[in-house]
């Protein structure tokens, strides 16, 4: 969790363990496929941004053993993470060693920064010369509903998803940074920017919309200050549990680029 991420989700450890394990369930595969990508193995030095519950770092961990070590960080450490200790580090402040990590990885932190252009200036500074910056990041704008039960149900829908991208924004989040991160890496320095995107579609069984549906018990009090009515929050968790309600997902860009190996 970023600093940002607490002001928006507040300080609720049972809200953020299930917020995690959900995120966790949703896009760690491909999370872990495309840093199998990267080549990372024995004796790289590897940053995870933002831990979580640590099921990431524990799976670069595994990677690097025996001779590597993999960093975790997270502005709110969970004592009972996966993997390695995770590390108290406020990405936007705290330091962060020069030329430090073969393989530095953020999944969805920079959305949360309104810092997050310097952030990523930090992070393309924190690899070493040809070290590579992986960013999983999604667009929240681009979820539409594809099957419910009737235009009621699509308006409550559409409702809420826009409720809940007005109360990101107004806390600093970029709803929509994930189409925008290559275009950022780019423009800090970062060479061969790859991306590869997946979008799938939820259901009601789906982690990801499981994790709408918990948000909005999370973000409760925040999306009522958007316009929401705790009635109409009980009616979308009602909508979220149906059988036969079909969302396509968030699209997630992951994007990798490497520092060049020639800093001047």
């Amino acid at each position: 969790m970023s600093a940002a991420t607490a002001g928006v989700f507040g300080d609720r450890a049972g809200h953020a363990r299930e917020q995690h394990r959900l995120l966790s369930a949703a896009y760690d595969p491909m999370t872990v496929e495309n840093l199998a990508r990267t080549g990372v193995g024995p004796g790289w030095r590897c940053l995870e941004v933002g831990a979580g519950n640590g099921t990431v770092a524990a799976w670069l961990d595994e990677r690097v053993a025996p001779s590597g070590r993999v960093d975790a960080t997270d502005v709110r450490p969970d004592p009972d993470a996966a993997g390695p200790p995770v590390v108290r580090h406020d990405i936007v402040r705290d330091p962060l060693p020069d030329a430090g990590y073969d393989l530095v990885h953020a999944r969805l932190v920079l959305r949360l920064l309104p810092e997050r252009a310097a952030v990523l200036a930090r992070l393309v500074r924190a690899l070493k010369p040809g070290g590579v910056l992986q960013l999983d990041e999604f667009d929240a704008t681009a979820a539409p509903a594809l099957h419910v039960p009737g235009p009621a149900a699509r308006g409550l829908y559409e409702e809420y998803t826009a409720a809940k991208n007005r109360l990101m924004a107004r806390a600093g989040v970029d709803v929509a940074w994930g189409r925008h991160a290559a275009r950022a890496m780019v423009a800090a320095g970062l060479t061969g920017v790859a991306v590869r995107s997946r979008a799938q579609v939820w259901d009601a069984g789906s982690a990801g919309l499981r994790l709408l549906a918990h948000h909005a018990r999370h973000l409760h009090d925040g999306l009522v200050r958007e316009g929401m009515t705790g009635a109409r929050l009980d009616a979308v968790r009602a909508l979220l549990a149906d059988p036969g309600f079909r969302a396509r997902s968030y699209p997630m860009y992951s994007v990798q680029g490497r520092r060049p190996r020639e800093v001047r």
